[in-house]
């Protein structure tokens, strides 16, 4: 099951044109507000008509602009969960949560289960808090046996303990949903989280598209560049770090709430990572990871991206041109990659899909 989105449209003084395919999992429409990323989730979810689209769902045609066929939005059969969750004030979450549930859809019970709001169903919207009508939103939206999940930005109301109760919902809905959701967000950290595809935005064109390592590793992102790395915890030590490996190359970062032989996904921005040609010495970085230069590219802001071939993984590091010409880097040569284990933070770990 997937979803295919083309999309051209003009407004005044701003132009969209964005063309890719979700897969079953979570595709993030991630970019700077105004980059037309909820334009397109709209226009997936039949709330606005482009000028030219085509947009099928499972092979479903939803929008063929060519062909005159615009399905109306009732009859998409697609989850949509909105920024401020949009409940029916009126109604119990009992009965918000059944309001266009489908026949022979999902199981009432095992959706209330997995969300954790048996204890709300007879509770008004308004009793409830920010990260509660997150968790009844997804619950109608689930109920409706859509063929696909919509979610635009659905965190950005809720504060960082709110988005910490919310986040591992999402992590389930993409493991074993088996649907494709198009999840709009301008965070990092909810990319390094969530993410099994990203499709990056800027003034409404496609600038990259691909694995949240491969997206975030690009310059074209500015200062969101950076590395996804496959870790797993090796140990917990009692001065309150913990021991990662990825692949074979241990990685001490502050304490992860995690138990041995978990594992998880580990974002490195591009501006931590500092680069020394030989093995340095007498540094409080407890990080020193040997590597190869697999790439160099020159960045928009004038800047250099380093891609270190570190095995199974990579890091990217961001360095000034002058540095890297003082430094004579050359594809293939050996370089060590430095890292603080205090640059990296909670927010930058996450659990590995499942």
């Amino acid at each position: 099951m997937s979803l295919e989105v083309r999309i051209r449209h003009r407004f005044a003084g701003f132009a969209l044109e964005a063309e890719f395919t979700a897969q079953p999992g979570l595709t993030v429409l991630f970019g700077p507000s105004g980059s037309g990323k909820s334009t397109i989730v709209d226009a997936v979810a039949g709330l606005f008509r482009p000028d030219h689209a085509l947009i099928r769902a499972d092979g479903r045609v939803l929008t063929d602009t060519d062909a005159h066929i615009f399905v109306p939005p009732h009859r998409r059969r697609a989850g949509y969960v909105f920024q401020q969750g949009r409940l029916f004030p009126h109604l119990s979450v009992r009965r918000n949560l059944t309001y266009g549930s489908r026949k022979g859809g999902a199981d009432f019970a095992q959706v209330v289960g997995m969300l954790g709001i048996g204890h709300l169903l007879d509770r008004a919207p308004a009793a409830l808090s920010g990260g509660e009508r997150s968790r009844v939103a997804i619950g109608r939206a689930l109920l409706a046996q859509p063929l696909l999940m919509l979610a635009d930005e659905p965190l950005a109301a809720l504060d960082d303990a709110r988005k910490a109760e919310i986040l591992p919902y999402f992590e389930r809905l993409r493991d074993e949903a088996r649907v494709p959701i198009l999840y709009v967000s301008h965070s990092i950290p909810e990319v390094t989280r969530l993410a099994t595809t990203v499709v990056a935005l800027r003034a409404g064109r496609v600038i990259a598209q691909g694995t949240p390592s491969e997206v975030l590793g690009q310059g074209a992102l500015g200062g969101d560049a950076g590395a996804i790395i496959d870790a797993r915890v090796r140990r917990h030590h009692d001065d309150g770090l913990t021991e990662l490996v990825a692949g074979d190359v241990p990685l001490w970062v502050p304490r992860v709430a995690a138990a041995p032989g978990t594992a998880l996904r580990l974002r490195v921005g591009a501006r931590d990572v500092v680069l020394s040609r030989d093995r340095p010495t007498g540094l409080s970085a407890l990080n020193i990871m040997p590597g190869r230069i697999a790439g160099m590219r020159d960045a928009p802001d004038g800047s250099v991206m380093v891609r270190l071939d570190l095995g199974q993984d990579a890091l990217i590091a961001r360095i000034t041109r002058r540095s890297a010409h003082a430094m004579g880097l050359a594809v293939g040569q050996d370089c060590h990659a430095i890292l603080k284990s205090v640059a990296v933070h909670g927010s930058d770990i996450a659990p590995a899909p499942g």
